[in-house]
């Protein structure tokens, strides 16, 4: 399943006082269980779309993997949801002191996992990356013109790797940290390197979604949304420059403006 998927649902609309029936599109929800090592480890709730880079990606995220080469055997069954994983090495005993958890879709309690990895996986970044202002827009726009599984539904968020000039790598999710888990799975798989790299987004930034930048590795993300005041304290410490609100020919930068030009050098 390469695209999200989406589910026509009758109901009733009204407009100037007047009721419809039509067809509305909405964006599917699916649960989707991790198994490593034989023992169950999370339940995500996602959308049905690169399933294969969202398990390699939150694998990465919770500290369980480094590497894709760590990952021995991965059986994913995305018609009864589950993924089944043997890695090369056992899980370490603290990483394996983890609740069986729900994580759902939305920010918040749901994701209690990001407090037990983030020492080790969170990166400094010292990414010499410069860009435009203009090119920031450019790369914004572009991201909403391809997002047609937002303007169909509205219920989806996006996250796009891209090198300064263009996007090359698009994922879709109704959870956020689900899209970015897409991305960095992508680029375990793919061996893509991040210093020449930024991310995309189109979420609100909370210190999560900053956390997981700094575990991908790159030192710029763009959003057309609002930060967290802890996750812009979070980029001041990790070294990543944070843009929000990035909407029509404005843009904010919050952190480490040095990467941010006004024109090309």
């Amino acid at each position: 399943m390469n695209d999200v998927e989406l589910k026509g649902w009758e109901i009733v609309r009204f407009k100037e006082g007047t009721a419809l029936r039509i067809d509305e599109e909405v964006a599917e929800e699916f649960p989707f269980t991790v198994i490593v090592n034989g023992e169950e480890l999370a339940t995500m709730v996602c959308s049905p779309s690169h399933l294969h880079d969202l398990v390699v990606g939150f694998l990465a995220s919770e500290g369980i993997i480094r590497f894709y080469n760590q990952i021995s055997q991965l059986q994913m069954d995305e018609d009864r949801g589950f993924a089944h994983i043997e890695l090369t090495k056992p899980m370490d005993v603290d990483q394996h002191d983890y609740s069986k958890r729900f994580i759902g879709s939305c920010c918040g309690k749901s994701r209690q996992f990001y407090f037990k990895s983030d020492v080790k996986t969170a990166k400094t970044i010292t990414s010499k990356l410069m860009i435009t202002v203009d090119q920031c827009i450019s790369l914004m726009q572009t991201l909403q013109r391809e997002s047609e599984q937002f303007i169909r539904t509205g219920g989806v968020h996006n996250a796009a790797l891209a090198n300064r000039d263009e996007l090359l790598e698009v994922r879709t999710d109704i959870g956020r940290h689900n899209a970015l888990d897409k991305i960095y799975g992508h680029m375990l798989k793919e061996y893509v390197q991040p210093a020449d790299k930024l991310i995309v987004f189109s979420g609100r930034i909370s210190s999560e979604v900053l956390l997981k930048i700094s575990k991908i590795g790159v030192g710029i993300l763009i959003s057309k949304s609002a930060p967290t005041d802890l996750a812009l304290k979070l980029a001041m410490d990790l070294g990543i420059t944070v843009i929000g609100f990035a909407r029509g020919s404005k843009m904010n930068v919050y952190t480490h403006p040095h990467r941010v030009v006004e024109a090309n050098r």
